[in-house]
């Protein structure tokens, strides 16, 4: 079973259209038991960091979700919380990844909005997806470049376009709206 993460963040239907369209189940829920069990973990959103993770630590899911050890895929909004800090909201997040999020220094159009490529790709979601591929970006707060990224992307500065950590997979960009090569990431997602 696949679980997608319900913390009052949007985007989530897109996200179960894409599972649909690759025939996978899957069930949205903050329920913790649900969210242990399962097989993967999707942790979808769009949203503000601040009162995201304020929901989530009402229900007590920032400590359930830490400890997983099936795979779980951070998306978005999903891979910044899944981050130690964002300045947006002066936010104390999840912490799994030990990185940073800022926002886009102003001298350009914020937010980043519409495809782009990645470089430097590696790890298991990239698994035969070439890094001359263009991905769908919306997102106006950006993961530092780290020693967990296993991809770029370069806007304004350049910025985590994925990250892997163990089991803790994430990205910036939406798979779930980046046509085939989004479908590709999802599915090495699936098969892990």
């Amino acid at each position: 079973m696949i679980t997608i993460i319900k913390y009052n963040a949007g985007n989530i239907k897109s996200v179960m259209n894409a599972l649909k369209r690759l025939n996978t189940d899957c069930v949205v829920t903050d329920d913790q038991s649900l969210i242990q069990s399962a097989d993967k973990v999707i942790f979808p959103g769009v949203g503000e960091a601040s009162s995201a993770m304020a929901y989530l630590k009402e229900r007590n899911l920032d400590v359930v979700l830490k400890n997983l050890t099936q795979p779980m895929l951070g998306i978005c909004l999903g891979l910044q919380l899944m981050c130690e800090y964002s300045e947006e909201g002066d936010t104390k997040c999840l912490g799994i990844f030990e990185t940073k999020v800022q926002k886009f220094p102003a001298k350009d159009i914020v937010p980043h909005m519409g495809w782009n490529d990645l470089s430097e790709t590696k790890g298991d979601l990239f698994t035969n997806v070439s890094s001359s591929e263009n991905l769908y970006f919306v997102h106006s707060y950006y993961a530092d470049v780290y020693k967990e990224t296993t991809a770029t992307c370069d806007y304004i500065v350049p910025f985590s376009a994925a990250l892997q950590k163990d089991n803790f997979y994430a990205t910036q960009f939406h798979p779930e709206k980046s046509a085939s090569v989004g479908e590709k990431i999802l599915q090495n997602f699936l098969s892990l």
